[in-house]
């Protein structure tokens, strides 16, 4: 079921949307050839309770993991398309591409922001992923206006990839957020009939979340069951924000 949030409710998912937009522009000032990701997810930590929120991520649970996620930020790397441990000794290198992924709760609501950049020299056709993975997403902004479907953010996003040549991810979504991390509706990236092709309404606040890959879609998650990885070991971009579907079309809440 999907929940509507009211001005007052929207208003304060603004709030928190702005400092974790501050959060992460801080950490990617921060990422650099050298610096360890476990660093990276302590210090976002810091900056999230010193501005008043929780990390959402840390100590959430999910279905298909046998432990909870023990960090704030996800922080995937290259091949990895989300939900990348930060662990001691991993640390980032020069020609890396790097997944940053955070959610925050405040005030009882909840915001999810996510941003890929490449560390140092990356060739013309990674920053070109990097740039259409970006892009999709705000292709699929423009179509989250009350009387759109679902469907008109999937295709514009899987229009746009594949134009470019890369793919999107299949398996994994975007999502309803607000009351709770994760809350219907589920959004894919791609047209797929199987999916609720709902009509979008005012109230609604949903995470978009792009994921694209290099190469084929197919992802698989790794031993440590969190990270999720391509499976063709190619490299793989993710952008998301949280957006307020609002008389005005699509607000994006997770900004400066």
């Amino acid at each position: 079921m999907v929940k509507l949030k009211n001005k007052q409710q929207i208003a304060t998912m603004r709030q928190g949307g702005k400092i974790l937009a501050q959060v992460l522009a801080l950490v990617i000032k921060k990422i650099k050839p050298g610096v360890g990701t476990e660093e990276l997810s302590v210090y976002a930590e810091e900056l999230i309770k010193k501005a008043g929120g929780k990390p959402s991520f840390k100590g959430y649970r999910a279905s298909w993991a046998e432990h909870a996620y023990p960090s704030a930020l996800c922080l995937s790397l290259n091949n990895e398309v989300v939900h990348g441990l930060p662990v001691p000794n991993r640390i980032i290198k020069s020609g890396d591409i790097v997944g940053i992924d955070c959610g925050l709760e405040y005030r009882g609501l909840f915001t999810d922001m996510a941003k890929t950049v490449a560390v140092g020299s990356v060739g013309r056709q990674i920053r070109k992923l990097i740039s259409v993975t970006e892009e999709s997403l705000s292709k699929g902004i423009r179509q989250a206006k009350a009387g759109n479907k679902l469907t008109d953010i999937s295709r514009a996003i899987q229009d746009y990839v594949e134009k470019n040549g890369f793919s999107v991810v299949r398996q994994l979504c975007g999502h309803g957020v607000g009351f709770s991390p994760h809350e219907d509706p589920q959004i894919p990236n791609y047209v797929d009939k199987r999916f609720a092709d709902i009509k979008l309404a005012v109230g609604m606040t949903l995470a978009l979340e792009p994921m694209v890959n290099f190469g084929d879609w197919p992802v698989e998650t790794l031993d440590d069951g969190w990270t999720v990885a391509t499976r063709d070991n190619s490299l793989s971009a993710h952008f998301e924000h949280t957006i307020a579907v609002t008389e005005r079309g699509g607000e994006i809440i997770t900004t400066i």
